[in-house]
């Protein structure tokens, strides 16, 4: 939790940078200077953290002067940056001496003037009087712990605002596409590092470094252009034409939308002056509604006459680059040719390299000469014949060994499939024996059992007779 008393960017840095926290404050906040020679790690850690703080928040916009690509060190920096417990920042202007030593940060005089890229090699011959010289444009080398006032180009925060802008036009490639107003490029690239929009002092820093030190196009007062390769650094009237009927047209599309706006509204204030019956207001309505309804019509027709010269100006140009690039291209044929000589040249050229080829070739035939002595042709040829006689023998050997293996690996499978039906068929046998035999033993079962019962009944029948025979003998 912050206190309400605190300042917008005090509060920033609370919340957002890890450097800020509450056990750091105090080491921030103090005279750290003397650390330099005690703790030399100590120091460079707290200009760090002073630097990309105060580097942050301007980007973020918590700035007192709102700017997002320059620091202005004045009083009231000092007292947004004031703490309750600890005070204002004592070393915040050895941070400053830092970073422009460092050249992190650039003073705004020096900035504008410069001639040539802050990148080239004279801005690091002599750090030290460039650091001064830089301190006495903001009179920074006043003594005691009291910041002067003074602005600082924020050299990261101005790097980055330059690679999103090259990012975002880096698919317009023609001429009119590339050529803006002044107002129409700062109305299209306000926002280039995020939501908090950028100020005319913003657009004039980025744009001196746009054109100064990365060369992706050049500006005036009115116009700017994005510059194509190999394109001259001014503004043409051709460029200025082209800014201003585009912003021209820009201009007309806003009336004629206020315009549809105003229409629209006069005849809903008629209809409902109508429903109420008050006439002199539903009449008014109606002839402020025509008088509009005119305007919006010859708005409309100069827009359309607009666009249509704005149309033959695009193709124009297309063709002035395309007639550009053909000139040029004619000029590096003719460039060619002329390093080639000409047909006569290329002629003797070619009619000596046939020369110098038949002699190579003569050469080569005499060289071969000596070895065609003494050789019969007839023999050769004989010779010839014999190798490629056996070499044919032994090709027609080979396809036979070839042709007698296949044959024997056919017979061999041929073979073994006939076993595995014999073995199939076997099987089949056994199984069909095994079921009749499993079907004769219950009827033979069944023969035993009615030859059992006929023997016992036979056998009952004979001790029968024997009992009833038995009894007559005794009698008799």
């Amino acid at each position: 939790m912050h206190s309400d008393s605190e300042s917008p960017l005090l509060t920033y840095l609370l919340t957002n940078e890890p450097s800020f926290r509450k056990a750091r404050l105090g080491a921030l906040y103090s005279d750290f200077r003397q650390l330099q020679s005690t703790n030399p790690d100590g120091y460079a850690a707290n200009i760090e953290a002073w630097h990309k703080a105060l580097a942050h928040a301007c980007r973020a916009g918590v700035l007192p002067s709102h700017d997002l690509l320059t620091l202005s060190i004045d009083e009231s920096l000092l007292r947004s940056l004031e703490n309750k417990e600890w005070g204002r920042p004592i070393a915040l202007g050895t941070v400053v001496q830092e970073s422009v030593k460092r050249k992190e940060m650039l003073g705004i005089k020096e900035f504008e003037e410069a001639r040539e890229s802050i990148y080239t090699k004279r801005w690091d011959l002599s750090p030290w009087s460039v650091l001064g010289w830089g301190l006495r444009q903001l009179g920074l080398f006043q003594g005691g712990n009291k910041l002067p006032a003074g602005r600082l180009v924020v050299l990261e925060n101005l790097e980055e605002a330059g690679r999103e802008l090259q990012s975002r036009v880096g698919g317009k490639r023609g001429r009119v596409d590339r050529i803006y107003s002044r107002r129409d490029f700062e109305e299209e690239f306000r926002d280039v590092l995020g939501e908090t929009k950028f100020s005319g002092h913003d657009f004039d820093v980025l744009l001196r470094f746009l054109e100064r030190d990365k060369e992706v196009l050049v500006y005036d007062k009115d116009t700017v252009k994005l510059r194509a390769a190999g394109e001259e650094k001014m503004i043409t009237q051709e460029d200025a034409t082209i800014s201003s009927l585009k912003s021209l047209i820009t201009d007309l599309e806003a009336q004629t939308h206020a315009l549809e706006k105003r229409v629209e509204a006069l005849g809903v204030q008629a209809k409902e002056a109508v429903e109420k019956k008050n006439r002199v207001s539903a009449l008014a309505a109606l002839k402020s509604k025509k008088l509009a309804e005119t305007t919006l019509g010859k708005r409309y027709a100069t827009l359309s006459q607009l666009e249509e010269v704005f149309v033959k100006i695009e193709q124009a140009a297309d063709q002035v680059e395309l007639v550009r690039i053909m000139e040029g291209s004619t000029k590096v044929l003719a460039g060619l040719i002329k390093q080639i000589g000409g047909v006569e040249r290329v002629d003797d050229i070619v009619e000596q390299l046939r020369e110098q080829m038949g002699q190579i070739n003569e050469v080569g035939d005499v060289l071969a000469e000596p070895g065609k002595e003494g050789v019969d042709e007839s023999e050769v040829d004989d010779e010839l014949e014999a190798m490629e006689r056996a070499e044919k023998e032994k090709q027609e050997e080979a396809e036979q060994k070839a042709k007698e293996e296949t044959e024997r690996r056919e017979a061999e499978e041929t073979r073994k499939k006939l076993a595995e039906l014999e073995e199939v068929e076997r099987q089949a046998a056994k199984d069909r024996a095994a079921a009749d035999q499993k079907s004769v033993e219950p009827q033979k079962e069944e023969t035993r059992q009615a030859e059992k019962l006929n023997a016992d009944l036979n056998k009952s029948m004979e001790d029968l007779r024997r009992t009833h025979l038995e009894p007559a003998q005794e009698a008799a």
